[in-house]
This record gives structure tokens, sequence and C-alpha cells, in this order.
């Protein structure tokens, strides 16, 4: 009797020490130290291309290097720098039967210099009609590895010219292009079209850190979540005109620094854990495709995609969802790992929203990968939604430091089977 009083009197002051040392590295003060920096104006919203997110990049770097992280790969900084292109249309004359073509009703997405269609067998061609879903039908298009020529009604003349805007962004090196037309016209007998780009070369950079597992190196864990947003726009009536993103994403960021901190004073993983901020989440996701480029897929054990943690879930405090819960079986294993705690994780509740293809896990996910976002997030239709949500109003203020605190423990305690290399989560089906 003597003998098992004492073995649990051992468990339980070891788990009263665990919790002593978790509590003493996430805790609500250090989140809100990082957030304060994350979303402060002088951030100036961390926008692509612009100092105020190399300034977000710099104090990642800074925090990674506090916990003595390595680099990635060869890299020899925390920096991992993406090539992007930039095309700017010179020149856009043709004919599409009748009608004349020029940089109103033409919208290239290319990386090309110069191109010259004359006949409409150059290139596949798509047409939009007036009563398609403009998002659904457009958008997957800019996915597809080849050459088209995609035909737009005019009854998304408005669509269109956003669009216009997204195609005029940097992106990477492509040999394809995708041509699109505003038109009243989806069956044309004739195509002539020349465009001329002026190219230039951006970077971004997505800012990694490593710690090596003990004796499974070659299996790796990652826990990402996206710097940039949205930078400055129009001064609100009641805002400034800079788009904080405390919640979008600082909070997943500030989750990711922690989470690499408590790590390395732990010291105890047997897999590799890669940290990683990623770049351009919010102009179209290249800094996690990059980053999945990087990787041999069969290697990522798991994904742990945290993004918007700053407020409370549905089912309020402790507590948070896990997106594409179904699609593999991480989700218990991460629930079994708290098994006696009265933080729970639950499944996506938009399923509608497609939020398990829409973040930073997308990439590694299609690849087969156990990549999910774990997200507090209310993304239902208002007035139940985030209120600050792409808007001026996502400042620190709004946001609950202790709850996120209690979810970035949470995350760090349910993640230790599969760090430890005891569980290893069911891979999700390759997207075709």
């Amino acid at each position: 009797m003597k003998k098992i009083l004492l073995l649990v009197c051992t468990g339980f002051i070891s788990l009263f020490s665990f919790a002593q040392k978790i509590d003493k590295i996430i805790n609500a003060k250090e989140v809100e130290r990082i957030e304060k920096i994350l979303s402060a104006d002088d951030m100036q919203g961390r926008k692509t291309f612009t100092p105020g997110i190399d300034k977000a990049a710099d104090f990642i770097a800074s925090e990674f290097a506090k916990s003595n992280l390595q680099f990635f790969g060869n890299n020899t900084n925390y920096f991992q720098v993406i090539s992007m292109v930039k095309a700017k249309p010179l020149s856009v004359w043709g004919m599409l039967g009748n009608d004349t073509l020029n940089m109103n009703n033409v919208a290239a997405n290319t990386t090309d210099a110069e191109i010259n269609i004359n006949s409409l067998s150059d290139y596949e061609v798509v047409s939009i009609k007036a009563d398609d879903n403009f998002s659904k039908t457009v958008f997957p298009l800019f996915e597809q590895e080849k050459n088209m020529i995609i035909l737009v009604d005019t009854a998304h003349s408005r669509r269109f010219k956003s669009m216009q805007r997204f195609t005029g962004n940097a992106k990477f090196k492509s040999s394809v292009s995708q041509i699109f037309i505003l038109t009243p016209n989806l069956n044309p007998t004739s195509l002539t079209l020349h465009i001329k780009n002026e190219l230039s070369e951006q970077t971004l950079k997505n800012v990694v850190g490593v710690i090596p597992g003990k004796s499974k190196k070659n299996e790796y864990v990652v826990f990402g979540g996206h710097y940039d947003h949205l930078g400055i726009g129009k001064p609100d009536k009641n805002m400034d005109s800079i788009y904080n993103g405390a919640n979008d994403d600082a909070a997943g960021t500030t989750a990711v620094i922690m989470l690499a901190k408590y790590f390395s004073k732990l010291n105890d993983n047997e897999r590799t854990l890669i940290f990683v901020a990623f770049t351009a989440e919010e102009i179209g996701g290249f800094g996690s495709r990059y980053f999945s480029q990087q990787l041999n897929p069969d290697s990522v054990i798991a994904m742990f995609n945290i993004e918007m943690i700053g407020t409370e879930s549905k089912w309020g405090t402790n507590s948070a969802y896990i997106t594409g819960y179904e699609k593999s079986d991480m989700g218990k294993i991460l629930q079994a790992n708290l098994s006696g705690s009265k933080f729970h994780f639950e499944p996506d509740p938009y399923p509608k929203q497609n939020l398990f293809y829409r973040s930073d896990n997308a990439t590694l996910a299609e690849l087969g990968v156990p990549a999910h976002t774990i997200s507090t997030s209310k993304m239902e239709e208002p007035p139940n939604n985030e209120p600050n949500y792409h808007k001026q109003s996502d400042e620190i203020e709004t946001l609950d430091m202790k709850n996120m605190a209690e979810i970035i423990k949470a995350i760090a305690i349910s993640s230790k089977s599969i760090i430890s290399g005891k569980d290893t989560p069911s891979r999700i089906e390759k997207r075709k």
C-alpha cells in the first residue's frame, strides 16, 4: 500500500511540476507581450512587400534566436526567401470576333514578358456564364497547370475588375498563363491578342526555425501560422487606417513563437519540430505553398496550423475547433492527450465555409499530410460571425489573453504523443 501511495504521490508531484513549468513559459503576460509587438501600428498592418512585414519578420526571427532554434535546411538565417515575379501590363490589344480587346476587358495571370495569341485553338477555352458562381468557377482555374482562355460574361463585370487586381499581384514564375476576357460573346469564332508586360522580381520570406529530433530526426512535426495581414487602408470613421490583424493572424504567430520557446526548454522531442511563420497567406498562400515544396511530404508526420485563436469559440473559453477533423484521426489523438483537462477540441462547425482548404495547412494536406488548422474564429453569417474579421478594428484590445494562453498550452500538451513518436496520425487522402 505504501508503495502504491508513493507512486501516486510521485505522479502527482510530476504532474504539478509539469503544470508549473508550462505556466511559467506559456501565460497571458507573455501572450500580451508578443501580441502587442506584432499588432502595433508601427508594423503597418504587415502587408506583403512593405517595410512593416519586414519589421515583423525581424522580430519573429529574434524570438526564434532567443529560443536557440536551428536554421532550416541549408539556410544561414531564419529567413526562407521566396522569389516572385510581378507582370505589369504595358500594352494590350487584339480582337475577339468583332470586339476590340484592351486593358479594360483583359486580365492576364502570367509571368511572361510577352504573349501572342493568333487563334482560339492556341489555348484551351473555358466560358464563365452569367448564372455561374464566379468564385467557385474562376478561382480553381488558377490552379490549372495549362494555358487557358477564360471568357467571362459581362454579368460578372464587377467581380472581373476585382480579379484584374488579383492577377496583377506578384506570383511564382510559371510557364503557363490564364487569360481572362470580359465579353458578351461566349462563342467567338476568332481571336487575336497581344500583351506586353514589364516584369519585376519581388521577394517574400517565411521565418523558419527547427528543433532537431533525438531518435526520429527525419520525421517532422510542423507548427505554423501566417504573420502577414492587409496593411493600410482608408481611415474608418471610428478607427484609424491600419489593419493591425491582432487576431488574424498575429494570434497564431504568437502561438508559434511561444510553442517554439516551450519545446526548446523541454528539449525532449524525438521527432524534429519545425516552427514557421508564413508570409503571403492573404494574397494566395504563397508562403505555405513554397514551404511545402521544400519538404518530402511523406516525412511530415503532422502539421498544426494556428489561425485566429484570440477570441472565444462558439463553445466559450477552453475550446477550439479543428478543420478537417474527419479527414484523419489527429483530432482524436489530441483530445485523448487532454483527457482529464477542462480543454476540449471540436470538429469544424462551419463546413460550408470550406475552411480546411482556405488556410496554410492546405498545401500539405493536399499532399496527404495530416495538416489541420486550429481556430476559435466564428465564421458564421452576420451577426454571429467575428465582428472584427478583416477590419481595422481587429486590435489587441478585442482579444482574450488568458484564453489564448490556455489554447496554446492545450496545443502543447495535446501534441506530446505525436512529438514523442508514440502516436502517428493517419494520412489524409491526397487531393486530385
